[in-house]
């Protein structure tokens, strides 16, 4: 799928488009995000969402069965990802969606912090992602996981290698 990624693009109607295609992208051509049952969404402003259902295979805690802590790193890690890889597009350092994937293939989490909160209680659980500054080189996001009740379960902080 060939999409020009260039100002006009972005900021028209066919961003929508753009943005739906790199959350297929990650929720299908991922494998663990498809083990972990990931449901991505992307916001025209470059926000990311992710949300999950609870099951029995994801609970870190049998005796208190909240969810396990590297599934709550690894959500707030690929919304993390997916905040930066957007940054890189809307950035114009690709000028195709193909070339924005290879791309994809080189970017990296340099650092990761994840502040556990609260144990991972819950039917279904939300992780939202945004920017707080993307270079050349290095992008940097702020992750928050919630419950289904709302409540914050762990914040986290993520360093990504874009170029």
């Amino acid at each position: 799928m060939h999409y020009q990624m260039n100002q006009d693009l972005l900021e028209n109607g066919d961003r929508e488009q753009i943005l739906a295609t790199v959350a297929k992208t990650f929720e299908e051509r991922v494998p663990f995000n498809r083990i972990l049952g990931f449901d991505i969404k992307l916001q025209r402003d470059g926000a990311a969402k992710l949300s999950f259902q609870m099951r029995d295979d994801l609970v870190g805690n049998f005796m208190r069965g909240n969810l396990h802590g590297g599934v709550i790193s690894s959500s707030l890690d690929v919304v993390g990802g997916l905040v930066a890889f957007v940054a890189l597009l809307d950035q114009n350092l690709v000028q195709l969606f193909d070339e924005g994937l290879e791309r994809f293939s080189k970017m990296g989490t340099v650092d990761l912090r994840i502040d556990f909160l609260r144990p991972g209680l819950g039917r279904s659980f939300v992780a939202t992602g945004s920017i707080l500054r993307a270079g050349r080189r290095i992008a940097v996001a702020r992750m928050e996981l919630h419950n289904d009740s709302g409540t914050l379960i762990a914040v986290g902080t993520g360093t990504y290698s874009i170029g």
